[in-house]
């Protein structure tokens, strides 16, 4: 099929799905299923189709070989905004989302997602790998849209065989195996199951979690051959190992797809399912990176371009190359447009559907400009920032430390992004008034999409129907004193140490969602010799204030955690904060506080 009789197919059959009701069960068997793959932190440079000629990648390349490429798509500068702006069609600042840590990495309660928007149009919907946007209940997966969710809720996990930090619809679940087959396999029984189980298509959202460090692959005692062997071609090709072992993950991610592919071939699937492939911000890696400025959390073009593939048989013409801006943000009307879901009227929508230009092989303009901002505690304009046009485009990485305005802007870089795409040449000097022009419609754009919006952890559900155990994080506590301190080193492995001084303490905002008597565990670990302190947990809403002390027990190490029983609390239900806290003076460290958890009684 030529290029033109495919792009008019896809225009006939974009054109017949926009005038079908999602309520018309005779059309939903011919809208196409969507299979949407995200790796993390994987750099626009990571690919053979993207220039690549280290990497072995041979099925991401066939499916920009075989499909359309977008060479200017942009996510965020870092994975948790990326994914919130995919899944609501927004700029993350809009969401309530702000941060990828400290409670910041919360999708806002009343956003919509894709996924509840293509179910409610009869989709099958799942979400395998990272979901990196609420681990409270309520904020789940499952609970946003997705009929089936196994995965991670955080930012990254610490082992890639035998996976011990992922949910199943929201139950603790053990595996075995290296954990990007383990989401394959996933993805892979959910298609089995929708091609066998109905005539409904399908939205399935894989999102790796490799190559995000730790930089690992097979590591058990099974199956460490095979992980080296990985690792062994890219060191014997001259590559450092943290290179080689991120070009490894990478491989075995493309292996996966390969694997993807095949299934969809065998059930028949292939033609009738838009397949995408992308990253959620720029890459880590550094041994090749094509000339590009800038990595992973900059807003230099190496921290916000990702490698973006688009696959459709006999829709989408091979070989095409988009080159309008285009971003994570327009998925959510893309999708809604190719399956014939209302988009949500209540609310404004940044992202614009992708399907004309797919349709119409078009370099025409897409977005008129492309918007970045990142500071992980508070959103502000001064400081890695970021606005593009077609051509132009102004930014600032580090801001000066006055507020002087003059002296904030020799930070400021204006790129021409057509003659100096590797954004090389500062021309600010040159073209001072189209940078006061573009600083003006960043300005703006960042007073809108923040506007009405408080940044802070949402208050932590206790007593929701589908989870009885909460444990309260550390990284979510508002700390208070001299030597209080949180310590990061994995997530679940976290902790608050250095309490000394009574007084000193972290406090945690709770929404009891289910008035009744909690169970009051403490997670910690105290060296023998510091153990014997008192602490205090003092709970605080509208009624009568409550309290619970505790003896700090000596573990092993202070590096070795236990879960002790604190007390029995009654809770009324509403906002209320929980304080943890030193009851007397310290000689020493008093323990090193890794959770707490409340459970209904």
């Amino acid at each position: 099929m030529s290029r033109v009789s495919c792009a008019t197919s896809l225009c006939a059959w974009v054109a017949l799905v926009l005038l079908a009701s999602p309520v018309f069960a005779q059309s939903i068997a011919q809208r196409p299923n969507v299979i949407l793959i995200m790796t993390d932190d994987q750099g626009y440079w990571d690919t053979g189709a993207t220039g690549n000629p280290h990497i072995k990648t041979p099925h991401m390349d066939a499916i920009a070989k075989q499909g359309a490429t977008l060479s200017r798509y942009y996510a965020a500068p870092v994975c948790a905004p990326t994914r919130a702006g995919t899944m609501t069609g927004r700029y993350y600042l809009r969401t309530g989302l702000y941060n990828t840590r400290f409670g910041g990495d919360t999708l806002g309660k009343d956003e919509v997602t894709v996924a509840e928007l293509l179910r409610r149009a009869g989709y099958r919907t799942s979400l395998f790998g990272k979901w990196h946007l609420g681990k409270y209940p309520g904020y789940q997966p499952q609970q946003r849209g997705f009929d089936q969710f196994m995965g991670h809720y955080h930012g990254h996990i610490e082992r890639y065989q035998f996976a011990d930090q992922l949910y199943h619809n929201g139950q603790p679940v053990r595996s075995r195996g290296y954990v990007s087959d383990l989401f394959t396999d996933a993805a892979i029984d959910f298609i089995r199951q929708s091609d066998t189980a109905s005539d409904q298509p399908f939205f399935c959202a894989l999102m790796y979690n490799a190559p995000h460090s730790p930089f690992l692959l097979d590591t058990s005692h099974y199956d460490q051959p095979q992980g080296d062997a990985f690792i062994k071609r890219y060191l014997d090709a001259g590559l450092p190992i943290r290179e080689a072992r991120i070009y490894a993950m990478i491989e075995r991610i493309d292996q996966n797809i390969g694997r993807l592919k095949q299934t969809l071939k065998e059930l028949g699937q292939w033609q009738n399912t838009v397949l995408i492939f992308t990253s959620d911000n720029g890459g880590v890696s550094t041994y090749y990176n094509g000339g590009m400025h800038g990595r992973k959390a900059s807003v230099y073009e190496g921290g916000v371009r990702a490698p973006c593939f688009v696959q459709w048989p006999g829709r989408i013409p091979a070989g095409m190359i988009i080159n309008a801006q285009t971003s994570h943000i327009d998925w959510l009307p893309t999708f809604c447009e190719l399956a014939g879901a209302k988009l949500p009227e209540d609310r404004q929508l940044d992202g614009r559907s992708l399907a004309s230009l797919l349709c119409n092989d078009s370099d025409a303009p897409h977005h008129r400009y492309v918007y970045h901002t990142w500071d992980r505690y508070t959103p502000n304009p001064h400081q890695r920032w970021a606005i593009s046009g077609d051509r132009w485009k102004l930014m600032c990485q580090v801001a000066a430390t006055v507020t002087d305005s003059s002296q904030q802007r020799k930070q400021w870089r204006l790129y021409d992004l057509q003659a100096d795409p590797d954004e090389t040449k500062n021309l600010i000097g040159q073209h001072p008034e189209i940078a006061n022009q573009l600083r003006k419609e960043f300005l703006a754009w960042f007073e809108d999409v923040t506007e009405g919006q408080t940044y802070q952890p949402v208050a932590i559900p206790v007593g929701h129907p589908d989870e009885a155990v909460v444990e309260l994080s550390p990284s979510w506590a508002k700390l208070k004193g001299d030597h209080v301190q949180y310590v990061f080193e994995g997530y679940d492995w976290d902790t608050i140490e250095g309490w000394r001084n009574a007084g000193e303490s972290a406090t945690w905002q709770l929404d009891v969602q289910a008035a009744g008597d909690y169970l009051v565990k403490a997670s910690y670990g105290s060296a023998a010799v510091d153990s014997g302190g008192c602490l205090q947990l003092k709970f605080l809403s509208e009624s009568k204030p409550q309290q619970i002390e505790h003896t700090v027990q000596a573990t092993a190490t202070a590096n070795q955690f236990k879960t002790v029983v604190v007390g029995t609390v009654r809770l009324p239900k509403g906002k209320q904060s929980m304080t943890a806290c030193v009851a007397d003076q310290c000689d020493a460290e008093l323990m090193r506080l890794n959770s707490l958890q409340l459970i209904r009684q």
